[in-house]
């Protein structure tokens, strides 16, 4: 049986699942370990359709599966550092491998929904966090977001899939940080929107991240953070 998202790009996770058992034996232990551990985790998001929070939670931590460790950057010495520096790096390898567009597509099909709503919410901002924080240079967060808004509209016109998913992961890694550092309250209304529209978002990008590592397993996936050691 073949399950497809409405979008029609990406697989279900049980299909997912079924790729990655028929296919396992070619990949090399970085991949295999990254696949696997990913997959366990947007397995289990996949039946979590009521607790949004849970849900996003659970589809980060598959994400972060999926790049933990430098992916490609770690030769570079002025490659960005911290997180997102390297889930950038990972977006960039990825990018290299989608030749038919299937990350843009998603990104596209759903700009005028989930993701408009995000891009304009500085609740998820973090600039905006830092002006209410005290911290100075961010007085101008409301520039810097409409700046911002520019920006991805620049890089939806130039199919720059890379930057578009950067400024996306900046406000999902911001909403990441308000739940896992216990900046948020469970099943909040005041954070309902961006948590709902997050799930989904990631809910709908994480499987076709998994897909298009497993299509390039000759590439030098590095071995995961907490690799399995007898």
């Amino acid at each position: 049986m073949v399950y497809r998202y409405p979008l029609g790009n990406t697989l279900h996770p049980e299909a997912l699942k079924e790729k990655q058992r028929s296919l396992r034996d070619g990949f090399q232990k970085p991949l295999g370990l990254r696949v696997h551990r990913a997959l366990s985790w947007l397995r289990r998001a996949e039946a979590e359709d009521e607790d949004h929070d849970v849900r996003f939670i659970l589809l980060w931590i598959g994400f972060n599966a999926a790049y933990a460790g430098d992916v490609e950057a770690s030769a570079s010495s002025s490659a960005p550092e911290g997180e997102r520096g390297l889930f950038q790096a990972f977006f960039s390898t990825l990018v290299k491998f989608d030749a038919r567009h299937r990350v843009y597509d998603a990104v596209w099909q759903r700009f005028s929904q989930e993701i408009r709503l995000l891009l304009d919410n500085r609740y998820v901002y973090h600039p905006f966090w830092q002006h209410q924080n005290g911290i100075p240079g961010h007085a101008d967060w409301e520039q810097k977001l409409e700046r911002s808004r520019t920006a991805i509209k620049h890089a939806l016109r130039e199919h720059d899939t890379a930057r578009i998913l950067s400024i996306l992961f900046d406000r999902l890694y911001v909403l990441r940080n308000q739940l896992v550092h216990g900046g948020a309250t469970w099943n909040s209304d005041v954070n309902r929107d961006q948590v709902r529209d997050g799930a989904s978002l990631l809910g709908c990008l994480l499987p076709i991240f998994v897909d298009l590592m497993m299509d390039n397993p000759d590439h030098a996936w590095p071995m995961p953070n907490y690799p399995v050691v007898d």
